[in-house]
């Protein structure tokens, strides 16, 4: 004899989970608009479609380790002596990921080019794009800790299998040759294929004392700024303004 599985969890065998979930729901609004054979399909279809994409978004969010961030909306565009708002504009639109260019934000620290990076970052995947979200440290801590050369194939297709990888901290730390190798192996794999995102307190001409043994240095740049929108920003520390500004705001009321 065979037991009929409820109606739920025959939804559930199918995939649509939420119409399991909201399966009462769905009922009486059906019910209460007395909707045909066709129009129950379709309210079906629309809120599994919307379920799907939003589990999708937040799959994709918690996958790119951006973490939290200040929205660029609250950047201070003239706190910075120079900086090219339209090119950054343009980097938020991901224009430069047709064709995977590359865009390396350049300037000092406390500018708020990690910040500008995260909010690409964000923008891409809500435009659907995988991403990944990672300091170059950690990056090249991964890859010079794995043990065989099939283990180490791995990670460099962990690392070039996002649509979008974002780099940053490029600079902060010297690297011995073979660190340097194993970023050039990440940036030549992607290389006119799939974009990245680099952020850097170093002008290219410094590059060399981040790695100030490795021969492929300049070739590491060359592949970088090949097909790359390079944005430069220059000015004081932002962080250090409002850490004065606050400083200042706690005597105040000190004295007050």
């Amino acid at each position: 004899m065979t037991t009929k599985l409820p109606l739920a969890d025959h939804l559930n065998a199918l995939g649509l989970r939420y119409a399991a979930a909201h399966l009462d729901d769905l009922v009486a609004t059906a019910t209460k608009r007395r909707f045909g054979p066709a129009e129950i399909i379709e309210l079906i279809a629309e809120h599994e479609g919307q379920h799907r994409a939003k589990r999708s978004l937040e799959r994709r969010l918690a996958r790119s380790r951006i973490g939290r961030f200040k929205p660029v909306a609250d950047y201070d565009w003239s706190w910075p002596k120079r900086i090219d708002r339209e090119a950054i504009e343009a980097a938020l639109r991901l224009d430069f990921l047709e064709g995977g260019r590359n865009i390396v934000l350049v300037a000092p620290q406390g500018l708020g080019k990690t910040m500008i990076a995260r909010n690409i970052a964000h923008q891409a995947v809500l435009a659907g794009h995988s991403v990944l979200f990672i300091t170059a440290a950690q990056l090249l801590l991964d890859l010079a800790a794995q043990d065989s050369a099939r283990a180490l194939e791995r990670r460099f297709r962990h690392y070039c299998r996002p649509t979008l990888l974002c780099l940053d901290e490029i600079g902060y730390l010297s690297y011995d040759a073979r660190n340097a190798d194993l970023l050039f192996q990440v940036v030549s794999r992607r290389y006119e294929n799939k974009s990245i995102v680099m952020t850097t307190n170093l002008a290219f001409s410094d590059w060399p004392t981040i790695f100030p043994n490795a021969t492929c240095a300049t070739a590491l740049i060359d592949r970088t700024v090949h097909h790359a929108d390079v944005i430069a920003i220059e000015g004081e520390s932002y962080r250090r303004r409002e850490a004065e500004a606050d400083k200042k705001s706690r005597r105040t009321k000190k004295a007050a």
